[in-house]
């Protein structure tokens, strides 16, 4: 007979010869995953036999991730400011690090009066439904990819999120001078730099949401420069920026911005730029 108990401690070897990393979370996050449980129930019940269709499941499951599948693509979810959402290969897995560009965000709305919020390449929509939900404010969520727009739907209509999502290039389905906020998590990841990537990252999420040309600035120099054609004026635009960015993304937003901000993450490394258009 196996038990649960047995289980956890073969999926953690094997991960753990497969140089996963956390192997032992992991085990324990794709086992629940399998029995439909949580890991609390998995101890509570650690003695239990390992129904077969659960080890079915678990097998499978482990098997992905040793092959580098990232588990939150194969739990098909992933916490995001508290709330759950929907994930899976369409979709950039939201971090704990874009947390500072909501909390942002939210700071820079609190004191404007009007203009609604817009999420440009919005993924899962855990930027604009986290925004929407905690501001009590209208937001828009635009992508280019049909498959991510699918999904923001799903975490939408599960959370109740006052979010309209379309699907366009950047800013260009956004009117003129109707938004207080651009907010966005853009791609970032110099094209060059593919290969140096986890190949859980590189294998798997999606290429339009990391590579953001040659040196990783084009979607910011797209962005930066339509912006101001959609703020009301004194509205803000708020980015996730890459650690070696900081310099390059300060300039480009000097020539139309004024007040930029830059914010860093709990390591220290810069994480999120603010800045303001006159008026």
């Amino acid at each position: 007979m196996l038990t649960i108990a047995a289980a956890l401690e073969q999926g953690t070897k094997l991960l753990e010869e497969a140089a996963v990393s956390a192997p032992r979370l992991t085990a324990e996050v794709l086992l629940a995953h399998a029995t439909h449980g949580d890991r609390a129930w998995l101890y509570a019940h650690s003695t239990d036999e390992l129904r077969e269709v659960w080890w079915i499941h678990y097998g499978r499951y482990l098997n992905e991730r040793m092959n580098g599948k990232p588990t939150q693509y194969i739990t098909r979810k992933q916490e995001f400011y508290g709330r759950e959402f929907v994930v899976g290969p369409g979709v950039l897995i939201p971090r704990p690090e874009t947390e500072h560009v909501v909390e942002t965000a939210l700071e820079k709305l609190a004191g404007t009066r009007e203009g609604a919020v817009v999420d440009v390449g919005c993924g899962s929509g855990a930027i604009a439904i986290t925004v929407a939900l905690e501001a009590g404010r209208h937001c828009s969520a635009t992508d280019i990819s049909a498959e991510a727009l699918r999904i923001a739907a799903k975490n939408r209509d599960k959370l109740h999120a006052p979010v309209a999502l379309a699907q366009c290039d950047l800013l260009s389905a956004i009117a003129d001078h109707t938004m207080a906020l651009v907010v966005s998590n853009p791609p970032y990841v110099p094209a060059v730099d593919r290969s140096v990537l986890q190949r859980e990252v590189r294998d798997y999420e999606p290429a339009v949401a990391l590579f953001g040309g040659p040196d990783g600035l084009d979607i910011y120099r797209r962005l930066i420069g339509d912006a101001p054609r959609v703020l009301c004026r004194g509205g803000w635009i708020v980015m996730e920026v890459a650690y070696n960015a900081e310099t390059a993304v300060r300039a480009m937003l000097a020539q139309s911005f004024s007040d930029v901000e830059m914010r860093t993450d709990l390591a220290g490394l810069p994480r999120v730029v603010a800045a303001r258009l006159p008026g």
